[in-house]
């Protein structure tokens, strides 16, 4: 394959190699790729024509709010064949959150739905295309200058969850993003080919479906079918109609597809590769949905900071449940305890004790906004703050974030350990362990479960089955019920809500 050092070049080079095949499918439309070219290029000379200026943090940003349409796709490559940066926000977001990031980013230009644009309109930068409205017009534009920039260059700015305060604009250049890709083709045999069709129904906003699933379609000159919003039954209906072989999804998606019978089997009868990431899939979930497709879902660890896979079952020789796999060629990981040395084999049973995930590849962030706060050390190495022990294998296993960690009379109590006990439960769909204060123990477990239909599990039910499982510091002493957990987009339970 040709060089490519602007992540639009993908695009172009799509577009040489076969431009009458299929880049993107909506509902019943279908975009090629030589037309989706085009409209990159529209794009890129119609952002070009504004002669936005740099400003004291560089050059001039443009914030895509919109869902996961066709529009957004042309608009995200014409902005880096423009030479300018992209900042992909979710736009479900409060206007509270828009202002955040709109004033953080200090963005130029806003594309977004008409919902976004009224939710800012008084904070809104000058020039706006909406979709459904100017950003037609934008699309239908002339044909752009050579793509500008490209290697280490800014690319885009991708804010953070901000599950420990208000979200960060993570530093993406060009190269991050491109080398994850690279690196993951490194595997054998690559997960990703030319010829795959992949469900994008994680949010492009998000670094996984930016990257993982459209920046995978356009890196192969594959196929991308988009879905809006995630529904379970519609979205079988969508994979069977449009031939998908591989799915890039989130634990929400898979215990909601585990919960559909026997149409789950027929709709995947030729899907050959589930990829499940953002945040571990509960072992019950899985196990569910492979007796009823024959379909292994393979896991994995990333973060936006990583443009963003590091680990992946495809990795490892075979899947382990509950593991994250092994480093991605490319990707290099240790794991380090308290005085950041690090954690060593036990000299029996060859696991090792849990220890922060340090790692570093050619696929990490340049810093946060706009400084380069907290980039990788000179020697590339980066500090997660992700917790997680090797089986004597060399598979990895996310045990918790060391911020989650919950101290009971001074005993690390890892919330991924309880949920994971919870939720293989036959009456829980889900569950989420906090840690809340206590007077003699200075916190204990409480559990929020979310109950089968129709289930009457109490609360003493599910304690005793803990305490048949965990250790009795572990227990959760309280435990409530809740008709649903509220998820992040790409599925992580937001527990500073539950909180």
């Amino acid at each position: 394959m040709q060089d490519v050092t602007n992540f639009a070049d993908l695009v172009r080079r799509a577009a040489s190699a076969g431009g009458t095949r299929p880049a993107l499918r909506s509902h019943d439309a279908v975009l090629t790729w030589s037309e989706l070219d085009r409209q990159v290029d529209a794009v890129a000379g119609g952002l070009a024509a504004l002669g936005l200026a740099a400003d004291e943090r560089g050059r001039p940003r443009v914030a895509i709010a919109l869902p996961n349409v066709p529009e957004f796709a042309a608009v995200f490559f014409g902005v880096l064949r423009a030479g300018l940066i992209a900042v992909p926000v979710n736009p479900a977001y409060t206007a509270r959150e828009l202002r955040h990031v709109l004033a953080d980013s200090g963005a130029a230009v806003l594309v977004a739905t008409r919902p976004v644009l009224s939710a800012v309109a008084d904070q809104a930068p000058p020039v706006r295309y909406t979709l459904g409205g100017n950003l037609a017009e934008l699309l239908a534009g002339g044909k752009a200058e050579p793509a500008v920039g490209g290697g280490e260059d800014l690319a885009v700015l991708l804010y953070t969850s901000g599950t420990a305060g208000a979200p960060k604009g993570a530093m993406l250049p060009h190269r991050a993003l491109l080398a994850n890709h690279e690196q993951l083709e490194r595997i054998e045999p690559p997960p990703v080919t030319p010829d795959d069709v992949l469900l994008l129904a994680v949010p492009l906003f998000h670094a996984y479906g930016l990257n993982s699933g459209l920046g995978a379609v356009a890196y192969h000159g594959a196929c991308g079918v988009l879905v809006e919003r995630f529904d379970p039954a519609d979205s079988l209906e969508v994979i069977e109609r449009h031939g998908v072989t591989g799915v890039v999804g989130v634990p929400p998606m898979y215990i909601a597809w585990s919960l559909m019978g026997d149409r789950l089997a027929t709709a995947w009868a030729g899907v050959r590769l589930a990829v499940c990431g953002a945040s571990p899939l509960d072992h019950a979930a899985e196990r569910r949905f492979t007796e009823a497709t024959g379909r292994s879902v393979h896991q994995g660890y990333g973060l936006t900071e990583g443009a963003p896979v590091l680990t992946s079952t495809l990795a490892s020789p075979s899947i382990k449940p509950g593991s994250i796999g092994r480093p991605i060629p490319g990707v290099e990981v240790r794991l380090v305890d308290a005085d950041g040395e690090d954690v060593e084999p036990d000299e029996e049973d060859g696991t090792t004790d849990p220890g922060e995930i340090v790692a570093r590849g050619r696929n990490f962030f340049l810093g946060y906004w706009p400084d380069g706060a907290d980039a990788p050390e000179e020697d590339g190495w980066w500090a997660t703050g992700d917790v997680a022990y090797a089986d004597e294998d060399g598979d990895l296993f996310i045990v918790d974030r060391l911020g989650e960690l919950i101290l009971v009379s001074g005993f690390n109590v890892y919330p991924h350990e309880v949920e994971s006990v919870l939720a293989a439960h036959e009456e829980v769909v889900e569950a989420a362990a906090l840690g809340v204060p206590h007077p003699y123990t200075g916190q204990t477990v409480k559990a929020v479960v979310v109950r089968r239909p129709g289930s009457q599990v109490t609360a003493e039910e599910l304690i005793a089955h803990c305490e048949r499982n965990l250790a009795r510091f572990k227990c959760p002493t309280a435990v409530e019920f809740v008709t649903e957990l509220p998820h992040s987009a790409t599925g992580k339970v937001r527990k500073g809500v539950l909180r």
